[in-house]
């Protein structure tokens, strides 16, 4: 810009009334005075190097750095307060030099230390979420996305941009002030969930104004949040007569409900993939038949019933029991906690929340139980060497030394853990490894295929593996999921002391005591009266047929008294929900008379704890087992439907569409009379959560 320009430019907002101190200008200033006394730094110190996010480098010297890397690596944070103390003189000087200043995006102030700058700078409180005024206030931090929602828009939309000194982006002063400039200056301005953060812009953003946190809609949340799932697309359709088989590897996990909750308590709706439809089921306990026998330890539910989201279809509904093992008859516990210390685990539902999670299953132990804590960070270290359990002033002392700081040696703490478990080894009794983490693995061997391979090897021993989930903003769901099946174990994910109680306490023999291992189900649909079927969840548990009898294949953990359910939505012949044609030229199956009443065989295969050779449980799907009215079905068959329905619809599969959320809301509340936990009551608040979010 010429000077001349310049000077009109200047001498018109001379003439400008000086606008009311608030907020809003106090940050303008701050910004300015930084710009100012950074530019002139790099003018009298050539030397001096950029740093910081390449939209808004700062220049900062040698010495500089150096003190400030000695701040940060104290976790010293520079509050807004004494910003605005050190600014002002700077910013006095530069009104009365030029008279005015040209408002600008305040500067990002990153206070992540150095090793765990691995991508643009997310603080704690506004990972997954928004920004909470408060704790900015108090850090004096913003991500790169909240600084560039704080960028003044206001009377500067149609400013135009032209390239700075260093090649960036700037602002330029139009010859005349852009519409509505001066009244802008000269008002306060309107109330923000951001401070100041220009309404329409927010509105671009947000998905929705919370009290005090803003919520971003859940393309923003995740692209945001960093978390990692395993992608896959919900089963198709499967045409009998040619697919007639199904076969996959049963699943107990339950973490995706607990993500699926806390996604939905934040005003997101959770990113597909993050929705594990079998999970979902599976985490509410059902009333199923209890086998009688350790050697047999489940006895195979299954009803066939309308389909609550299509009346020319029916449900298969197959549920298990594991065999509950009484206390008196409860194995021996040889459990290596295996605890993720890493910078990443430094927030409040990370590492603190694991210290808690801890405390309460180490008070289920008995004195035969031994505990032994590994933890891992920059290099993997024993904290507690095998304690009993009734050594509670032990062990908790031991979890409450843990802290968290530097980078995450994942592979180095799991051959740690794995080895401590087996200089430890009880026979006939559970031998487990329990992982805490958020899976930000990043040092040694850091790719999932090579620590995939890694839990593989060590299975061989008889070392179980459970994995505990924590946190957000780098949560690697997809990697825990494979460590927890590839270890003969199960995954859950703790985000409140809530799901600790149930998943280490209420329910810790399920979680800790395995009943069988290489658990697999396998139906045959029968052609005659079965035209097309699909498998509700299980995607990434699917097995080939001929996986089904080989005993070297991996397949899923069932733990004491655990309850597991599968549900398959089948199109009986005739129905006109037929989606294929039959085959021109394909041979017509005449199936046995026997098997004109049933749908299908049930077939499930499975290895106690201590063994590797499989055993075999058969049962056929008879006609005789469906039910024309849903409603006289039992609580947990309906309930179970409601939470299909639920997921589907979070997965926004096509099949689930003509349900509307109400009556799956109705569903669910018609069959929650057996709820002595409010894990039921607590699913239909979430089921009118995401109703209101879906905007439907």
């Amino acid at each position: 810009m010429a000077d001349d320009d310049l000077d009109r430019a200047l001498h018109r907002l001379r003439r400008t009334p000086v606008p009311a101190a608030s907020d809003d200008a106090k940050a303008r200033a701050i910004a300015a005075a930084m710009q100012a006394f950074d530019a002139e730094g790099a003018e009298k110190n050539p030397a001096a190097r950029t740093q910081g996010p390449a939209a808004r480098r700062r220049l900062i010297s040698g010495a500089g750095q150096s003190a400030w890397r000695r701040i940060m690596q104290n976790r010293i944070a520079i509050g807004g307060i004494a910003a605005g103390v050190i600014a002002f003189p700077l910013v006095a000087a530069l009104v009365v030099e030029r008279g005015a200043f040209v408002p600008a995006r305040p500067p990002v102030m990153d206070a992540t230390p150095p090793q765990q700058q691995a991508g643009p700078s997310v603080p704690a409180e506004t990972r997954g979420r928004g920004v909470d005024p408060a704790k900015t206030e108090a850090t004096g931090a913003l991500s790169e996305e909240a600084a560039d929602l704080a960028m003044p828009q206001d009377g500067y939309a149609d400013m135009p941009i032209v390239p700075n000194h260093d090649g960036e982006a700037d602002i330029a002063m139009a010859p005349e002030p852009a519409p509505g400039v001066a009244e802008s200056l000269a008002r306060p301005p309107p109330p923000s969930p951001l401070g100041a953060v220009a309404p329409a812009r927010l509105e671009r953003k947000l998905a929705a104004p919370m009290s005090t946190t803003a919520v971003l809609d859940a393309a923003s949340q995740q692209a945001l949040a960093r978390d990692r799932f395993e992608p896959a697309d919900p089963n198709g359709i499967k045409v009998t007569a040619e697919a007639p088989v199904s076969t996959f590897s049963i699943d107990a996990d339950t973490a995706s409900y607990a993500w699926v909750r806390r996604s939905l308590a934040q005003g997101a709706m959770p990113a597909p993939d993050a929705v594990r439809v079998e999970e979902l089921i599976n985490y509410f306990p059902y009333a199923y038949p209890l086998p009688l026998t350790r050697e047999e330890p489940f006895r195979p539910m299954v009803a066939v019933y309308p389909t609550p989201w299509n009346a020319d279809t029916r449900i298969v509904h197959i549920g298990i029991k594991g065999y509950d093992v009484v206390p008196a008859e409860r194995p021996v516990a040889n459990l290596v906690f295996l605890v993720d210390v890493s910078g990443s685990m430094d927030a409040p539902d990370k590492l603190p929340l694991v210290k808690a999670s801890l405390k309460m299953l180490a008070g289920r132990l008995s004195e035969r139980d031994r505990i032994a804590i590994v933890t891992y960070a920059g290099e993997a270290g024993v904290v507690l060497e095998p304690t009993p359990g009734s050594d509670l002033a032990t062990i908790t002392a031991a979890i409450d030394k843990l802290g968290a700081g530097g980078s995450t040696a994942g592979a180095a703490g799991i051959e740690t853990a794995y080895a401590l478990a087996r200089a430890n080894f009880v026979n006939d009794g559970v031998n487990r490894v329990v992982l805490a983490t958020d899976g930000d693995f990043n040092v040694g061997t850091s790719d999932d295929a090579g620590l995939t391979r890694l839990i593989e090897e060590e299975r061989k021993s008889g070392v179980f593996l459970s994995v505990l989930g924590f946190g957000e903003g780098n949560y690697n769901d997809a990697l825990m999921q494979r460590l927890a099946q590839n270890g003969n174990g199960t995954a859950a994910y703790i985000d409140q002391l809530d799901e600790a109680q149930k998943v280490l306490v209420d329910e810790a023999t399920s979680t800790l005591f395995p009943v069988a291992k290489d658990m697999k189900i396998q139906v045959e649909f029968n052609p005659a009266t079965v035209s097309e079927y699909r498998l509700i969840g299980y995607e990434t548990r699917m097995l080939a047929r001929t996986d089904f009898n080989d005993d070297t294949v991996d397949a899923g953990e069932v733990g004491s008294g655990a309850t597991v359910t599968a549900l398959y939505e089948i199109v009986p012949v005739g129905s006109p929900a037929r989606l294929s044609d039959d085959l021109r030229y394909a041979a017509r199956p005449v199936p046995a008379a026997p098997s004109d009443g049933e749908y299908g065989f049930l077939k499930i295969r499975y290895k106690l704890p201590n063994e590797d050779t499989s055993r075999l449980i058969e049962q056929p799907i008879d006609r005789s087992l469906e039910t024309d009215a849903l409603a006289s079905l039992s609580d947990d068959v309906r309930f179970a439907a409601a939470v299909a329905a639920f997921g589907q619809k979070l997965k926004g599969t096509r099949y689930t569409e003509a349900m509307p959320w109400d009556a799956v809301i109705a569903l669910a509340e018609g069959a929650r009379d057996a709820d002595p936990w409010g894990y039921r009551n607590g699913f239909v608040r979430l089921a009118r959560l995401a109703k209101s979010l879906s905007g439907h």
